[in-house]
């Protein structure tokens, strides 16, 4: 076989030659971002119907939020609010931002097995979008978010909690944690790609989102109580925004900026860690 016919296999182009008397290249067909998102969407079913299949894969999202919120509100309750139930008021819409973060962190590890295993090398050989198998993943887990919140809204409301606003501020509230979690879960994402192997994904996700979290204001409404150095990472803690913007859009109160601040806090994440992503996607398959 000569170079030239070599070429033509391994780079896509045709035997036809051009003017020139050497073989014309033809481009491969350009997937279109209709075609794209249909393909993430196919395999996004596809980890849709894993969980069906292996629903103890949900076992953490479904544990994770009743021991949080028994925990928490047992231990903290009574010094933080005087009571349970007034801390309770507090304390769940803090959780939904706090298991917004944490339901993205399995991710990473899922497709850190995923790439160990070959799948993704499978993926490559289809004629879908390079981006589709992310794309595909992170659709696909909204299946946890749905889970963590219904099981945590569930069983906080049992133990007493009630909302203070009305059905479009709750919409809105849960929409904004969902729009804050697809974009960490683009950061789980990266770390699945980054680390060695799925044994070390969580280990580095938890320590990524463990200042995210409890340097911000999810146990506590009012944070001047803290040093100075914390309570200037509070301020500039993206977890922070999303709390407060919930609070508010659920137990009433004002919203402030905290919502526009964390759109472009979602926005900001995406924009960077998405390009990383798929950057890093490319170089490791």
């Amino acid at each position: 076989m000569t170079v030239e016919v070599a070429e033509q296999f391994t780079t896509g182009t045709s035997a036809a030659a051009g003017p020139s008397g050497r073989p014309a290249r033809t481009l491969r067909r350009r997937i279109g971002v209709r075609q794209a998102l249909a393909n993430a969407l196919t395999l996004a079913w596809r980890n849709v119907t894993q969980l069906k299949h292996s629903p103890e894969k949900l076992l953490d999202v479904t544990l994770m939020p009743i021991v949080f919120l028994m925990l928490f509100l047992y231990v903290f309750g009574g010094v933080v609010a005087g009571s349970t139930h007034a801390y309770l008021e507090l304390l769940l819409p803090g959780l939904v931002g706090q298991m917004a973060v944490f339901a993205s962190i399995s991710l990473g590890t899922a497709l850190c097995e995923d790439i160990h295993k070959g799948v993704f090398d499978r993926f490559r050989s289809l004629p879908v979008a390079r981006s589709a198998p992310l794309t595909g993943a992170v659709i696909g887990d909204t299946v946890r978010f749905c889970v963590v919140m219904v099981v945590l809204t569930g069983f906080g409301s049992a133990l007493g909690f009630r909302f203070h606003t009305g059905p479009l501020a709750i919409a809105a509230a849960y929409g904004l944690a969902y729009l804050f979690y697809l974009a960490m879960c683009w950061i789980s994402v990266l770390i699945g790609l980054v680390a060695p192997s799925p044994e070390t994904v969580q280990g580095i996700s938890f320590i990524a989102v463990m200042p995210l979290v409890f340097g911000s204001s999810v146990l506590l409404a009012n944070t001047r109580t803290m040093p100075g150095w914390l309570q200037a990472w509070v301020k500039v803690n993206p977890v922070t925004d999303l709390v407060d913007s919930v609070r508010a859009l659920t137990i009433g109160g004002p919203v402030g900026p905290h919502v526009l601040a964390t759109l472009a806090w979602a926005a900001g994440i995406v924009a960077v860690t998405f390009p990383l992503a798929m950057r890093m996607y490319r170089r490791r398959m």
